[in-house]
């Protein structure tokens, strides 16, 4: 830059002139920026999307864990649990076979998908239980490991 000198009331003052009249940031300075902003985001992303996965996996345990109170709702009303062709929908429908019904068993109105999407899976009876509320994970199918695996409820 060059300087200029103004003379203002009797003073000279210097004054930097400016490279074209505009000023901004180098495409070096832009490049800088990115390398960091893509370095933090290289060594904190995996810790976010693993903590991603850990929270769907809490959110399926916690739902599975409320429509087996919905469940035991229905049972004490109707003296049985849903039928497997009536499923979970008959904690928001009333079905045809269900003479004290006393629902809709589940506040939204509607039987939640789990986390990843996909419904849950109930089984009537369960290997273990009276029933089985279970979710595949992210793969939606028995199998698989991490984000994966099976979630089923505890034994009645």
């Amino acid at each position: 830059m060059r300087n200029i000198l103004v003379k203002a009331g009797g003073r000279q003052l210097r004054r930097a002139a400016r490279r074209g009249g505009q000023a901004g940031f180098t495409l070096v300075e832009m490049l800088v920026v990115i390398a960091i902003i893509g370095l933090i985001m290289g060594l904190v992303g995996p810790s976010v999307l693993a903590r991603l996965s850990e929270s769907k996996v809490k959110t399926a345990k916690i739902q599975i864990e409320s429509l087996s109170a919905a469940l035991d709702l229905f049972y004490l009303d109707n003296g049985r649990y849903p039928a497997g062709n009536e499923g979970l929908t008959a904690l928001v429908q009333r079905p045809a076979s269900a003479a004290a019904w006393n629902g809709p068993y589940i506040q939204t109105g509607s039987v939640p998908n789990d986390p990843w999407g996909h419904p849950y899976v109930y089984k009537v009876p369960g290997d273990h239980a009276a029933y089985e509320i279970a979710s595949y994970g992210a793969a939606g199918q028995e199998g698989g490991a991490g984000s994966s695996t099976i979630i089923k409820s505890t034994a009645q």
